[in-house]
């Protein structure tokens, strides 16, 4: 009988971070072999699984007996990128509890910066300027509209209407969660966005989500509404972001995943007072919490168990 391959080899986080996985998974998985990307492979065939980042085209196609190949966060636009992606592996996105909490408590804080103008106060501090807003506003008064409702935006707006944001959700499929009004498909975008002053985008990186950032969406926004962007790098079409916010279409951004990261130090979007930059940090589960969840990941694969959160050829994430 053909042998077992339980050989793991990892490439994120570096050489220094392959300390930290091999001490995680040596508790959560001891009968794991871990190997590390620029670690020299004596057997290629003998890995079965591969937890990547931005992998080098052609490496994976290089590992002959790969069962799955399972991305370090929740995103698989990297992998897909490969022009050699070995065809018929298939593709976990890391999906965890703590990414789900970070996600939306992250999104909350957006929210309420934005309900409270604290990028108005930072700028103003800046320029020594005591400016005080003539009606403050609380959560109650601003509307919240989630795009994409899947693990960690089912979590998000669960979280915000529970925090008193009256909050809607836009998905392929009507959802049911509580406190949160559900608008499905193209024929409910415009509804949706006419009843949103804060869009929350958490869609996945598709084809047909590219660009959705852009101009013709930020029109049908009630004027002066704020955008919070923490889905992918692609949504956003940042002159059209920027034109919004100088005509004042939109009055505040929150983002923090781009087209390019590290964000270009020339980037335009560093020094609009009407936006927030984080550098993609909403959602970073701890190192040990991902390695669990590949370790049951691999576990489950093992025995021959359905697997969470695979990627989808057929609807793109």
């Amino acid at each position: 009988m053909e042998a077992v391959v339980t050989h793991l080899v990892i490439k994120s986080g570096g050489p220094q971070g392959m300390v930290e996985w091999r001490r995680h998974f040596s508790e959560l998985a001891p009968g794991l072999r871990v190997s590390g990307r620029d670690e020299p492979l004596a057997e290629p065939g003998s890995v079965g699984y591969a937890l990547v980042w931005e992998p080098d085209p052609g490496w994976l196609a290089s590992l002959p007996n790969l069962k799955l190949i399972i991305s370090a966060g929740a995103g698989v636009d990297h992998i897909l990128a490969d022009p050699r992606l070995p065809a018929g592996v298939p593709i976990a996105r890391l999906v965890t509890e703590e990414t789900a909490g970070e996600m939306s408590e992250f999104v909350l804080a957006a929210a309420l910066a934005i309900t409270k103008e604290f990028r108005r106060f930072a700028v103003n501090q800046a320029r020594r300027r005591w400016d005080t807003p003539e009606a403050p506003r609380m959560a109650r008064d601003m509307r919240v509209g989630v795009m994409g409702l899947g693990y960690l935006g089912a979590a998000t707006a669960t979280l915000l209407a529970r925090s008193g944001f009256p909050t809607a959700g836009w998905s392929r499929s009507p959802a049911q969660l509580p406190g949160v009004a559900s608008y499905a498909g193209p024929q409910q975008l415009d509804a949706f966005l006419a009843r949103t002053d804060i869009l929350v985008c958490l869609l996945p990186g598709t084809e047909a989500t590219r660009g959705i950032l852009g101009a013709a969406t930020f029109a049908r926004l009630p004027r002066g509404a704020a955008v919070i962007s923490v889905g992918r790098g692609s949504h956003m079409v940042a002159p059209d972001l920027l034109a919004a916010l100088d005509s004042g279409q939109l009055s505040q951004a929150v983002l923090d995943v781009f087209e390019t990261e590290p964000l270009p130090a020339d980037s335009p979007l560093w020094d609009h007072p009407g936006v927030i930059v984080t550098p993609h940090c909403a959602a970073t589960p701890t190192r040990r919490e991902r390695a669990r969840y590949v370790a049951d990941l691999i576990r489950r694969c093992e025995a021959g168990e359905a697997l969470p959160n695979l990627y989808d050829p057929a609807k793109g994430y």
